[in-house]
């Protein structure tokens, strides 16, 4: 008999008698096929195929609506057939219809892909006189004494030539001789920016803060105890089971960030609303030493911040003004260059500050061109996007966008109006640009809007809203 033969055989002693008088035992050896090994099988490898998709989501989103369908049908015939033959039921065809639609509910509820909607927006509107000329801010900073002659005239060009215009907002204590960061400075402003953010928010979508699921507040430099997102639960007394989360340390492009995360709550927590809000804390981020590279945040960041409400709901799409389209995250922080480009630190007398390298420009510029390939590959179509949101960084990078783009001035309108009149308010600027886009009534149904953002790292990060309807002029805004 051949080796493989034998290998599939085995014996087993079916009847084993004890030693007689001569010693000797009987027994009987039974040889029968061996069981396959179910391990090695190629069966098995099947079987956790089959497995596989059957617990896969996307088994379900193929089947259940195939299912709905065959039922819908075999419901309308039965319903058809006894109408035609006049023994029609009430009860009966008011429990099938109710089933289908429970079934349906389900489907959409639990099965199917959740979209990301966006119910509304707000942003902050500082008081009129924390507004600031650029004159005003030269002089103030000349009368604060911490500034040499070489460092005010610095901060004069760079004013000239940054594209901000004459009514941006900032903390006037930061000019105050002597002034010293304090971290009560740092909590008093960012309470005014978030809290009148949230509340223009709450007032216009008629949002109780009960309702609040979810919460993500992201700020880059100003990271307190409690944070900045147990101030907001304390302030409106969200429910105390929100799921809360505070982002910080990660510059202009955090707000995308908190979008994303939100996102994903909403995947875990379906039914409920997420609140995002975005801001940058400019008494604390300011600097008053001389050195130039930490000079240039003072003369750019300005006070504001946005409050975001955000569902995955089906059931809130009929409200809802944009539906998220596509989100896309790069991080560049393993080039030297890049890590490098945007820091907070220390000078040689031990004052903080942002720096910002010579190399910060290509740093931000070098990931766009691929998320500019990614998303329209993504799209497929030549006419990618309508609209476009640039982090209002400075008129620099703005006018490298829109070369390295190569779009018209009209996309870059949002991004420089918002600059001019609101200055570089970090990662809550793309929201005033989205304002802008609103107050003048250009948000039609169907346009896609582009939001881009660079921080600290280097990050990219970008995200594709889709318009569910044409969006007139808000009545509150801080446009108007």
């Amino acid at each position: 008999m051949a080796k493989d033969e034998l290998e599939q055989l085995s014996a087993e002693i079916t009847n084993n008698s004890s030693p007689n008088e001569h010693g000797s035992a009987h027994f009987t050896v039974k040889v029968r096929p061996t069981l396959p090994d179910f391990l090695t099988s190629v069966s098995l490898k099947y079987v956790k195929l089959g497995y596989g998709y059957l617990i896969c989501r996307r088994f379900y989103l193929l089947v259940v609506p195939i299912f709905l369908v065959m039922f819908g049908a075999q419901i309308g015939n039965v319903l058809c057939q006894d109408l035609l033959s006049s023994k029609c039921d009430l009860r009966d065809g008011l429990f099938l219809v109710a089933l289908l639609i429970v079934i349906v509910y389900l489907y959409f509820q639990y099965l199917a892909p959740r979209p990301t909607y966006l119910l509304d927006f707000a942003c902050y509107s500082p008081p009129d006189d924390l507004k600031i000329s650029k004159e005003e801010f030269i002089e103030l900073a000349r009368k604060s004494g911490n500034f040499s002659e070489a460092s005010i005239d610095f901060q004069r060009r760079v004013l000239k030539k940054c594209g901000i215009g004459e009514e941006s907002y900032m903390p006037r204590i930061v000019f105050q001789p002597n002034y010293k960061i304090t971290l009560n400075d740092g909590r008093e402003e960012a309470a005014m920016v978030m809290f009148g953010a949230i509340n223009e928010l709450f007032a216009t979508t008629k949002i109780r803060p009960k309702d609040i699921g979810i919460l993500v507040v992201n700020c880059g430099v100003l990271n307190t105890t409690p944070s900045l997102a147990s101030m907001v639960i304390n302030h409106f007394k969200l429910r105390n089971n929100v799921q809360s989360f505070n982002v910080g340390g990660m510059g202009c492009s955090a707000g995308i960030i908190a979008v994303d995360m939100a996102k994903d709550l909403l995947m875990a927590y379906p039914g409920t609303y997420a609140l995002v809000v975005s801001t940058e804390v400019v008494s604390f981020t300011w600097y008053k030493g001389n050195d130039l590279d930490k000079l240039l945040p003072n003369c750019l960041f300005r006070m504001g911040a946005a409050a975001m409400l955000l569902s995955g709901s089906w059931c809130h799409r009929w409200r809802a003004k944009y539906e998220l389209q596509q989100l896309l995250r790069t991080h560049h922080c393993m080039l030297y260059k890049s890590f490098r480009s945007i820091r907070v630190e220390e000078d040689a007398k031990g004052m903080q500050g942002v720096s910002v390298s010579k190399d910060a420009t290509e740093a931000l510029l070098l990931p766009v061109s691929q998320h500019l390939d990614l998303l329209s590959n993504q799209t497929k179509s030549t006419a990618v996007f309508e609209h476009l949101c640039i982090v209002a960084t400075s008129k620099k990078v703005l006018d490298e966008m829109q070369r390295k783009l190569g779009v018209e001035e009209d996309h870059m309108e949002a991004s420089r109006k918002t600059l001019e009149r609101f200055g570089n308010t970090s990662s809550s600027s793309v929201w005033y640009e989205l304002a802008h886009l609103e107050s003048n009534s250009k948000i039609k149904s169907g346009d896609r809007i582009w939001q881009i953002a660079f921080g600290s790292g280097i990050k990219c990060n970008s995200v594709v809203w889709k318009a569910l309807k044409n969006v007139g002029k808000p009545i509150r805004s801080p446009w108007n």
